[in-house]
C-alpha cells in the first residue's frame, strides 16, 4: 500500500505492448501501429489505462482495409484521435491517458452527425454531460453546453467542430477542464488557455471534416471478461435529415389505426439534434433537448421509465444550480449549506426552488428522444407532465399504440416520430 495515495495518479505506467497488432479476418489483415510521442524530451505512450494500475497502449489503423461483412471500413486517413502527433498535442498537461482520448473520441462520434452548425460537446466518463449547437458561433454553443450541466462539466473533455475562438477561450480559462480539442485555434486563444498548466490542448484537424465519417463504419470490438471477443459493425445514424424520421403510426389489436401529429420543423430540428447526441450515450438512455441544447441526459439505467425520471431529477438539480451560480456565484449545494446559517440566503434558496419548480427544471417546451422503444406508456406520460412537446423513439414495441395514445391524450397534443433504429451503446 503506497504511503502517498496521490502518487499513483502522477505515475506513467510502462507498457510492454507490441509495436504492431495484426487482426486477421478471413483473407483480410488489419494492421495497427502503436502510437507514442516525445513529450518534455521523453518518449512516452499513454499515461495509463482506465485506472492508474492498468498499462495501456494506443494503436492507429495503418493498413488500407477492404469492405468487411458488407460494409465499408474507415481508412487510416479518417483517423482523428489515434493519428494525433506531437505537434497536434499543443500542451500535454499531465500527459493523456486512455480516458482522456476515449472521451475526445466519443465527442467526435457525436459531432460527426452535427456538422452543419458550430457545435460543442463536453464529455465526462465517456458520456456527454452537455451539448449544444448554435448558428451564433462556437462561443455561444460552448456556453450553452457548459451550463447544461456545470457540475458534471468540471474536469471534462471539451470538443468543438469549428476553430477555437476567444469567447471559448475565456470560458475555458475561467473553469476547469481536463482536455480541449478543436480542429484549429484562432490567433491568441492558445495563449489564454495555456494558463491552465494541466490542461491537455489538442489540435485535431479531422474534427473540421467529420462529415467524411458518416457513411462509413469501423470494426467495433468488445473484449469479454473470459478473454473472448465480439465483433460488430459500428453504429451508423440513419437520421441525417428531418425527412428521415418516420410517422408514429400503428394499428391496435382491434384493427384501429392510430397516429400522432407531425412535429413542427423546430421540433424536428431538436429531435434530430438530440438523436445525434444519443449516439454517444450509454444505454438505456433518454435526452431532453430544447433550441439545440441538451436540458438533461439520463444514462445507463436498467428500466426506461426510471431513466426518464432520473433525467428529470437531473434537470431540476442542474437548473437550480445554474440559478444559484448566476445569482450568488455558489453551487446549489454550497447555497443549501450556507442557507442554514444566513436567512437572506435561505430566502434566495427558496426563491430558486420556486423558480425551478415553476419552470419544471427547464423542461417546459423540450423534446425527448429515447435510444430504445418505450415498452409501456409510463415513460412518455412522465415526460409529458414536465412539458415535453415532441418525442422521437425507435418504435416497434408491442404497445406502440398505447404510447401513441399517451401523446394524443395530452393537452396540448404531443408529437411523435419513429427513428426505425435503436441506438443502444453498451
Amino acid at each position: 500500500m503506497p504511503n502517498d495515495l496521490k502518487a499513483m495518479y502522477k505515475t506513467i505506467v510502462t507498457d510492454d505492448f507490441p509495436e504492431t497488432v495484426t487482426l486477421i479476418l478471413g483473407d483480410q489483415k488489419l494492421t495497427y501501429t502503436k502510437r507514442t510521442w516525445t513529450i518534455d524530451g521523453e518518449h512516452k505512450g499513454l499515461r495509463y489505462g482506465e485506472n492508474p494500475d492498468q498499462p495501456a497502449a494506443l494503436y492507429q489503423l495503418t493498413s488500407q482495409p477492404e469492405p468487411l461483412a458488407g460494409f465499408a471500413l474507415r481508412k487510416p486517413e479518417n483517423a482523428i484521435v489515434s493519428a494525433m502527433t506531437e505537434g497536434q498535442m499543443i500542451q500535454a498537461g499531465k500527459h493523456p491517458g486512455k480516458t482522456n482520448l476515449t472521451d475526445v473520441d466519443n465527442a467526435a462520434n457525436i459531432l460527426q452527425y452535427l456538422t452543419e452548425r458550430p457545435c460543442a460537446v463536453i464529455v465526462k466518463h465517456n458520456n456527454p454531460c452537455g451539448c449544444a449547437w448554435s448558428k451564433e458561433g462556437v462561443g455561444d454553443a460552448l456556453a450553452k453546453a457548459f451550463y447544461c450541466d456545470r457540475i458534471a462539466a468540471f474536469g471534462g473533455a471539451l470538443v468543438i467542430n469549428r476553430p477555437f475562438t476567444k469567447e471559448a477561450a475565456d470560458l475555458v480559462q475561467a473553469n476547469y477542464f481536463e482536455v480541449v480539442a478543436a480542429p484549429a485555434y484562432e490567433e491568441g486563444t492558445i495563449e489564454i488557455i495555456k494558463s491552465r498548466k494541466n490542461l491537455r490542448i489538442m489540435e485535431l484537424p479531422g474534427l473540421g471534416r467529420l462529415e467524411e465519417l458518416t457513411h462509413s463504419s469501423f470494426l467495433d470490438i468488445k473484449s469479454l471478461a473470459d478473454g473472448g471477443l465480439i465483433l460488430q459493425k459500428s453504429f451508423t445514424d440513419r437520421i441525417l435529415a428531418n425527412t428521415d424520421f418516420l410517422p408514429a403510426q400503428t394499428t391496435t389489436k382491434e384493427g384501429l389505426s392510430v397516429a400522432t401529429r407531425k412535429p413542427t420543423e423546430e421540433e424536428m430540428d431538436d429531435l434530430r439534434f438530440a438523436w445525434a447526441v444519443e449516439a454517444g450515450v450509454t444505454s438505456n438512455s433518454v435526452i431532453f433537448a430544447r433550441d439545440g441544447v441538451t436540458c438533461a441526459i439520463g444514462t445507463g439505467e436498467q428500466d426506461r421509465v426510471g431513466c426518464v425520471e432520473l433525467a428529470i431529477h437531473k434537470a431540476y438539480t442542474k437548473y437550480a444550480d445554474r440559478l444559484a451560480f448566476q445569482e450568488k456565484g455558489l453551487s446549489l449545494y454550497e447555497l443549501q449549506q450556507a442557507a442554514q446559517k444566513k436567512s437572506d440566503l435561505a430566502d434566495t434558496l427558496a426563491d430558486i426552488e420556486e423558480k425551478t419548480k415553476k419552470a419544471h427544471g427547464g423542461l417546459v417546451g423540450s423534446r425527448l428522444v429515447s435510444d430504445g422503444f418505450f415498452p409501456f406508456r409510463d415513460g412518455v406520460d412522465v415526460a409529458i407532465r414536465e412539458g415535453v412537446t415532441a418525442v422521437a423513439q425507435p418504435g416497434g414495441s408491442l404497445r406502440d399504440a398505447e404510447v401513441i395514445m399517451a401523446c394524443n391524450e395530452a393537452s396540448p397534443q404531443v408529437a411523435m416520430v419513429f427513428t426505425a433504429q435503436r441506438s443502444f451503446k453498451h
